[in-house]
């Protein structure tokens, strides 16, 4: 979905630092390349996005993940500025539509611009996900839903319902990154 996506290795090693102490997560900005040292202070400030722990009622973690709450990750394959990002899984029980009515009308409120996937042959935004751009503090920022939380080890359970996640990166630097390539 987004030029930022993770992998799914990046996932991967996601789900693994969501089983870490929290303590431990302030040592993310250590993992990757030369790029991610001293990246604490700004994966921190991701983290305390509003919209990372705002979500549809009835939304929670899933069951194999509760008390794991925001996690953060510096990602550097040296191409360039690392990405840096901060990402919250949740499960709903309701439907994908609710869960991207409830981010259209609250994104939309705290000054988040929808950006439409300009492939005409893109599937609808209940299927994939949305993204969503803001700049703040001169640095462009990306909200990514994720209505696909695959990926990840282990598996969420979420029972009926879906697993969704959202993220909020940006480019060490603030970049001027776009949702679709």
């Amino acid at each position: 979905m987004s030029s930022a996506s993770s992998s799914a290795g990046t996932r991967l090693v996601l789900a693994a630092a969501l089983l870490l102490p929290p303590a431990f997560l302030s040592a993310c900005s250590a993992v990757g390349g030369d790029g991610c040292h001293n990246t604490a202070a700004d994966l921190k400030r991701l983290a305390k996005q509003p919209l990372l722990s705002s979500a549809p009622a009835h939304a929670s973690a899933p069951a194999n993940y509760r008390g794991v709450g925001v996690t953060t990750g510096c990602d550097d394959d040296s191409s360039g500025a690392p990405w840096l990002h901060a990402d919250r899984l949740y499960a709903f029980p309701g439907k994908p539509d609710d869960v991207i009515a409830y981010y259209t009308k609250t994104a939309a409120a705290a000054g988040w611009n929808f950006e439409r996937d300009p492939d005409p042959n893109a599937p609808s935004t209940t299927v994939e996900g949305a993204c969503w751009t803001r700049t703040e503090q001169h640095r462009h920022l990306l909200l990514n839903l994720d209505l696909h939380a695959k990926g990840f080890s282990p598996e969420p359970k979420v029972g009926a319902g879906l697993a969704y996640s959202v993220s909020v990166g940006s480019r060490r630097g603030g970049g001027k990154e776009t949702c679709w390539r």
